[in-house]
Parts: C-alpha cells; sequence; structure tokens
C-alpha cells in the first residue's frame, strides 16, 4: 500500500461496510474511528487511542461529524505528515464531546503565504466551517518539524 492511499478507499471498502449510520449503533463512534487507524498501523505508524471506559450518548449528527472529521485528519496523517506516532483521543467534556487527533510529523505553517510551503487544504478548511456549523470549536496548533495537533469540541446541549 502507497503512502498515498485514501482511508475512505482502503477502510470503506475492505474494512468497514457501507451504511456509516449501522456502523455507528453496532461499533459505536469509538469503535469506528478506530478502524480508521487500520491504514495507519498498516503503514507502521505507532497508534495511540484514548476513550473514555464509559458510555456517552451521542446525537447521530455529532457523531457522523465527528467521524469524517477523524476521517479527514488521519487521511492528513497518513498522505503528508510523515509521522511515525499518532494519537487520537475522544473523551467527554462539560457539556460536550471532544476529539483530538496529534501526530509527530513535519507539521506545516498555519499562516505562511510563502510560496511551495505548506499550509492547510480545503479538507482543513471545509471541517472548520462544519465544526462552526454544528456549533463547535476547532483548534489547529502546527508548525514546521513539530507535528499537529487538531481539537474539535462540539456541545451535546
Amino acid at each position: 500500500m502507497s503512502q498515498a492511499t485514501s482511508l475512505d478507499q482502503d477502510v470503506t471498502v475492505g474494512e468497514v461496510p457501507g451504511d456509516l449510520t449501522l456502523d455507528l449503533h453496532s461499533w459505536g463512534l469509538a469503535g469506528c474511528i478506530d478502524r480508521l487507524t487500520i491504514p495507519l498501523r498498516r503503514q507502521g505508524m505507532r497508534l495511540r487511542f484514548e476513550t473514555p471506559h464509559h458510555g456517552l450518548e451521542i446525537p447521530a449528527a455529532c457523531a457522523v461529524l465527528l467521524y469524517r472529521v477523524a476521517q479527514e485528519l488521519l487521511s492528513n496523517a497518513l498522505r503528508h505528515s510523515e509521522a511515525s506516532e499518532v494519537t487520537v483521543r475522544l473523551e467527554a467534556v462539560y457539556h460536550g464531546i471532544r476529539l483530538s487527533i496529534r501526530d509527530n510529523g513535519i507539521g506545516f505553517n498555519t499562516e505562511s503565504q510563502v510560496p511551495g510551503v505548506k499550509k492547510p487544504g480545503y479538507g482543513l478548511c471545509l471541517m472548520t466551517m462544519a465544526v462552526y456549523e454544528a456549533n463547535g470549536t476547532i483548534s489547529t496548533d502546527s508548525s514546521l518539524g513539530e507535528g499537529t495537533r487538531v481539537c474539535i469540541t462540539l456541545p451535546l446541549d
């Protein structure tokens, strides 16, 4: 499998059945996100998955958004980061749920206007708009050579 393999192609076709709603019902959000990490593990990345050990009722729309965000971020880690380690953390916070994904890859300059220097692409921009539309927050912390951490918090009220 090449570094350019997309998570959608590998996991959706080979690992996760097509109906995400059924998957979320059967596997839960944490289980579905964990299955997204399969291609990264196959590439030799060390994965750390941290999740609460208790059940939390997450509305379907929230769960789908967090799943899609995880899909985009893990796909970016696989294709662009050159990381050797990725940490995924899913946790309950006051009146909400938080997903954090961190890698130790090459990072990017979030404010660069210099041609040729990596900066966020359309996927991250569209993801940010979707999180804001759901009344959530998103923070991106990245710099060249320091890896990337993206943290998304969605309200559950």
